[in-house]
């Protein structure tokens, strides 16, 4: 089997699965005030203080949750609140489930948000709560988040950034550039499932979208996951050979081209180690079949669907038409190796051909 299904999870990191046996060893509440309780509320804060000192936050400003779907969903109800919302039109659902009645931020036909319509909305609402991706899920196009956060600097408004796709492969200062919040999750980049966490600038105010006993100073109730949360820290910074599974990439890419395939959003900056391939007149399920009886793991679109094969927003957003049924996504693992590359262009071109062939005799 080769795994190409990186951006819907990362395989386990050593590191991370080290530092989450540890912590289910050593056991214990983080909320009690016993001994053990005092151990495990102790690697607690440690994990809380490395991952502020990735993000180059304050460690009160990070907020554990059970993944990013919550992060994004405590920033949007704690940030968002009396304020109107904009979303990018490319947002993962976690964002746009959030906020049902949010404005749209449109995209370019390469899958960029428009910066002079974002510019156009934000002065009309200065004071809303705007919610843009670093990287998106299915294409890997790389918004431009500094221009962004001058854009909402200059008018007063709030950026929460969903950056689960760019840690570890596209790291940037995402406070510094002028977000308000921004949300991680684990298992996006090798630590185990389970775990994400907010951050946050200082001086906000977080409203609980979790109530219970109190945990994460009252912003977030429900006993921390310890092991998951350990991991995650551990599997902050590890290093990700960017340059070579980018070249790797790229001759994936160029393969499925040359066999009637079109790569989308190649013509913008992207993450290293995506490319999203439409198949004209294919579907994607038709594709993904025909991969995976080749012993390939792709997707097509996000994983978070309940295993479903949709059409994808993200493509008809950027003016894609039929073909945003007709694509896949795949997307390089950080343990890629040389191998994966013929056997991954051996298995595309048995599929495209039977998959094309059928398509001329049904036509």
């Amino acid at each position: 089997m080769i795994y190409l299904d990186a951006n819907a999870t990362e395989p386990l990191r050593p590191e991370a699965r080290n530092a989450a046996l540890a912590a289910m060893e050593q056991g214990g509440n983080p909320s009690s005030v016993h001994q053990a309780g005092r151990m495990a509320g102790k690697l607690l804060e440690a994990s809380r203080e490395c991952v502020a000192a990735f993000a180059r936050a304050r460690a009160a400003d990070v907020i554990f949750c059970a993944g990013a779907t919550e992060a994004n969903a405590l920033a949007v109800h704690a940030l968002g609140f009396n304020r109107p919302v904009l979303v990018g039109a490319t947002e993962h659902d976690a964002i746009r489930a959030a906020a049902p009645g949010a404005m749209t931020i449109p995209v370019l036909a390469n899958g960029q948000a428009d910066m002079a319509a974002l510019g156009a909305l934000v002065a009309a609402y200065p004071d809303a709560l705007v919610c843009l991706m670093a990287a998106n899920n299915e294409t890997g196009v790389l918004h431009d988040i500094e221009i962004t956060g001058k854009i909402c600097a200059t008018a007063g408004a709030l950026l929460h950034v969903d950056a689960v796709q760019a840690i570890g492969r596209a790291n940037q200062d995402w406070l510094a550039l002028g977000a308000a919040s921004f949300a991680l999750s684990g298992h996006k980049y090798g630590a185990p499932v389970g775990a994400g966490a907010l951050v946050t600038r200082p001086g906000l105010e977080i409203r609980p979208l979790i109530r219970g006993g109190g945990q994460e100073l009252g912003r977030r109730g429900g006993t921390q996951a310890l092991p998951a949360i350990a991991g995650l820290a551990a599997g902050l910074g590890a290093p990700y050979p960017a340059e070579q599974i980018a070249t790797w990439r790229d001759e994936i890419e160029g393969f499925a081209v040359a066999q009637g395939a079109v790569a989308i959003g190649a013509g913008a900056p992207r993450l290293p180690n995506t490319t999203c391939l439409a198949l004209p007149g294919v579907r994607a399920q038709t594709q993904l079949i025909g991969l995976d009886m080749g012993g390939i793991c792709v997707s097509a679109g996000s994983a978070c669907s309940s295993g479903k094969v949709a059409t994808s927003h993200v493509l008809l957003a950027m003016g894609l038409g039929e073909l945003a049924g007709q694509a896949i996504r795949v997307s390089l693992p950080w343990n890629a190796d040389a191998a994966m590359v013929p056997r991954f262009q051996a298995a595309y071109e048995a599929m495209a051909r039977r998959a094309l062939r059928n398509a001329a005799q049904s036509a």
